[in-house]
């Protein structure tokens, strides 16, 4: 069977179990940090799959990789995963709970790129303006990247405004050479 198919049937049932325990956002704050566990530690997802680690130490590690504050359902999913040897499509699990818990929350993700640090009151009427427009929940990420010289770059679902000086700089260059 499909791994992208077990994993979503898995998310699913777990989904299912959150929302009947009524706490489907703190496994979902699980399964961010389980997610963002396997990103950025690539070690994880090899010592997972090897088959010579026995499953304890297995759902030890994959506990742990979860946060100090994993739900008891999440540890039991966990457990559960490791019974039937499905471990090697955790991480497509993990990413399937998130996607389907912010499809059914309504949740977008947003990204604000400026070039020097804006103040949170600014951050909160970008995050305003992308929830107005959307009319959903946004989980808003801001960067600073100097590289744009000024102004900003707003990213949301399909969506990019760029109105970064660097960007201007470009087109009018481009505008130039015609």
């Amino acid at each position: 069977m499909d791994i992208g198919v077990i994993s979503v049937r898995y998310a699913r049932a777990l989904l299912k179990s959150a929302e009947e325990a009524k706490n489907e956002a703190k496994v979902y704050a699980d399964m961010q940090v389980l997610a963002e566990s396997y990103l950025r530690v690539t070690e994880l997802r090899f010592t997972i799959d090897n088959p010579m680690l026995a499953k304890d130490k297995k759902e030890s590690l994959l506990k742990t990789a979860c946060g100090k504050n994993a739900t008891e359902l999440t540890q039991r999913f966990i457990h559960l995963v490791l019974e039937e040897g499905r471990e090697s499509a955790l991480q497509f699990m993990a990413n399937s709970y998130i996607t389907l818990y912010r499809q059914q929350k309504n949740i977008i993700r947003g990204r604000l790129i400026t070039a020097a640090a804006v103040s949170p009151a600014t951050e909160q009427k970008m995050k305003q303006m992308v929830e107005s427009k959307t009319k959903g929940t946004v989980e808003f990420q801001t960067e600073v990247n100097p590289d744009i010289i000024g102004g900003f770059i707003l990213e949301y679902g399909t969506y990019r405004m760029d109105a970064s000086v660097k960007s201007n700089l470009k087109r009018i260059l481009t505008e130039l050479k015609k």
